[in-house]
């Protein structure tokens, strides 16, 4: 078995290659994690979605609270009754089932599932997202979390932290050689 001297003022050190390991998966870990929780909410407009949070019951069970839901545009002339449809409503988007497409006075009279009765407004044509594609329970969270100030912010935190880690496993190995 071969020493190799070190210059003097150096020693070896016991786990000389362990720390700078484990600061590499650590870093990774959470540059990984900050990416795989942007993908739900990143993905789908990249592939033409519109992608919406939950808050209300309104379309409870069919769709939870706290679901990320997903709206592909549709043309108002295509979709029928039973559809489910997000649309503009003042500042707000609402997601609720269409009970009937009156295609000569374009519009629609949409009700949401744990409501008692129908929506008293019809939806006109040009206030119409899309249709309700496809949801996740839960995720709306997750986006709720991303796209406010602290989330984001938090978010970039994070993504920091992860490539520190990696900088420093890079710096301890240098330091060994």
């Amino acid at each position: 078995m071969q020493n190799k001297s070190l210059p003097s003022g150096q020693r070896r050190t016991k786990g000389g290659k362990f720390i700078p390991a484990l600061c590499n998966v650590v870093g990774t870990l959470i540059l990984l994690s900050v990416i795989v929780t942007c993908l739900p909410a990143t993905v789908p407009r990249l592939l033409g979605y519109e992608v919406y949070n939950v808050v209300s019951g309104s379309m409870q069970p069919k769709i939870p609270v706290g679901s990320m839901i997903f709206v592909k545009p549709a043309d108002p002339g295509t979709l029928k009754e039973g559809d489910i449809i997000a649309f503009h409503s003042q500042d707000s988007v609402i997601t609720h089932r269409v009970v009937k497409n009156n295609e000569v006075e374009g519009k629609f009279t949409t009700k949401g599932d744990a409501n008692a009765g129908e929506d008293m407004n019809d939806v006109p044509y040009d206030a119409v997202i899309g249709e309700v594609t496809y949801h996740c329970p839960l995720l709306g969270e997750l986006l709720w979390v991303y796209t406010s100030t602290v989330g984001k912010a938090y978010a970039v935190c994070f993504a920091a932290c992860g490539a520190m880690f990696n900088i420093l496993a890079g710096r301890m190995r240098e330091r060994e050689r």
